[in-house]
């Protein structure tokens, strides 16, 4: 572990070098040697497992992680076989075309992976890889689950599972074979989705689970594909979920979707006629909720732009109070609308601290978080509120705010100031200076 310590903190420049001074038998071992190369998210991971489950971004090497797992069960050099070789593996992918292009032939697939010397030979005819050691990896389609019925195994990878169409079929009929030797296992790579067969993998207790977002490989990709692919997508639904590996879903109940998030994005606002940063203050304590700090703008065009998420964890009063202000400076607003419920006189006070020339609009919550919210999301639907950018954090409140609040059981404060800011500017009279508004 020391030597894949140093190695790993050499760039190319020092490794290359140092590589060549070797003999060829040390040389070709190094090379090989994926316990050196390999980041911690892409090596099994220690414990009593069945299932190890990697979700990643595109390009995150989950495909050398699964190749390179397979290649040590079929050698008999991983930990998860006691060091004796997995004789029948399964290999399971989307569909026949994959499992060759990709599983198999690709350029982190079996045959890259392995050294001249250790390469399985490919039977087209009969989709199946043999080891010099005997060791035989069969191929799957998880189109046909059927051909699963009857084959036994040791080990079993599984590609891309959150695209399988008859996902959970294929993957029962897998468990059903996966029964040789004293310890059966599988590892599973996958880019993640909100499908059923990831949710019951990730509640599973014999599931252990890695992640690695395409960022942790920026070294070996292309940087056009990360100043193009990555600099588009970072922060959107589509890059969290493709670049990012983040499982993400909706709530059955909640007000937002992500997909009316998604639509609701834009890069750049039209001409602002007034702009507000909203704060919703904790309840106090040690451990008290965040403040919620969200500036939104109203267009010419009489939509509402979110602008801002500066939602923090912060106990002191002056400590959230100076990053409203700051925020408020920053944007040249021209007001910020606080909830007062928690202390009226304390939160204009700790304002005024910071700026005594800020008008402050003091609303005041009357009904429940979902009844003020409700019309707020109606906006949303009608495509009259638009996002400047990617705020994640607000976006997963918004998508996860149900009739009974988060799903995590926190307080809403990043929605919470969404909601009266956009109040404020789209549902209630404006521009009549400091005064108190009840919702």
């Amino acid at each position: 572990m020391r030597l894949r310590t140093v190695l790993r903190s050499c760039g190319a420049k020092t490794v290359e070098p140092f590589l060549h001074t070797l003999v060829a038998y040390e040389s070709s071992f190094l090379t090989n040697e994926w316990a050196v190369w390999g980041r911690d998210d892409q090596l099994p991971p220690g414990g009593d497992w069945t299932t190890w489950l990697l979700l990643g971004g595109r390009g995150a090497g989950k495909t050398r992680a699964g190749a390179e797992w397979v290649r040590a069960a079929a050698l008999g050099r991983g930990a998860c076989f006691s060091g004796r070789p997995a004789g029948r593996i399964a290999l399971v992918a989307e569909t026949y075309a994959d499992l060759r292009e990709v599983m198999i032939d690709g350029v982190s697939g079996l045959l890259a992976v392995h050294a001249p010397d250790e390469r399985p030979s490919w039977e087209a005819s009969r989709k199946r890889l043999v080891w010099p050691n005997g060791a035989i990896a069969q191929g799957f389609s998880a189109e046909d689950p059927e051909a699963l019925r009857g084959p036994q195994f040791d080990a079993a990878w599984s590609d891309e599972i959150g695209k399988w169409r008859r996902a959970e079929e294929t993957w029962d009929m897998l468990q059903f074979g996966l029964r040789l030797g004293r310890d059966p296992r599988q590892v599973a790579t996958t880019t993640p989705r909100a499908a059923p067969l990831i949710k019951r993998l990730l509640a599973d207790p014999r599931t252990t689970v890695t992640r690695a977002a395409t960022s942790a490989n920026a070294p070996n990709l292309a940087p056009s594909f990360l100043q193009a692919v990555v600099g588009t997508y970072a922060g959107t639904r589509l890059g969290r979920q493709e670049l990012d590996g983040e499982l993400l879903e909706d709530r059955e109940d909640a007000l937002w979707t992500r997909e009316t998030i998604e639509r609701a994005k834009i890069l750049v606002p039209p001409e602002l006629t007034r702009i507000v940063v909203a704060v919703d203050p904790p309840a106090g304590g040690v451990r008290s909720d965040a403040c919620g700090i969200v500036a939104v703008g109203l267009g010419a065009d009489g939509r509402a732009y979110v602008l801002a998420d500066e939602t923090l964890h912060a106990s002191r009063p002056d400590v959230w109070a100076s990053r409203a202000v700051a925020l408020w400076r920053r944007l040249e607003a021209d007001a910020l609308v606080a909830e007062v419920n928690q202390g009226g006189d304390m939160v204009r006070a700790v304002i005024a601290q910071a700026d005594a020339e800020i008008p402050v609009i003091a609303v005041r919550a009357t009904r429940g978080k979902w009844l003020r919210a409700e019309p707020v999301a109606a906006l949303y639907a009608q495509g009259r509120v638009r996002h400047v950018g990617a705020y994640p954090e607000l976006e997963d409140e918004m998508a996860v705010f149900g009739l009974d609040g988060l799903s995590n059981g926190r307080s809403p404060d990043r929605v919470d100031a969404l909601v009266w800011a956009v109040t404020h500017l789209m549902l209630s009279a404006k521009g009549r200076g400091p005064r108190v508004l009840a919702l």
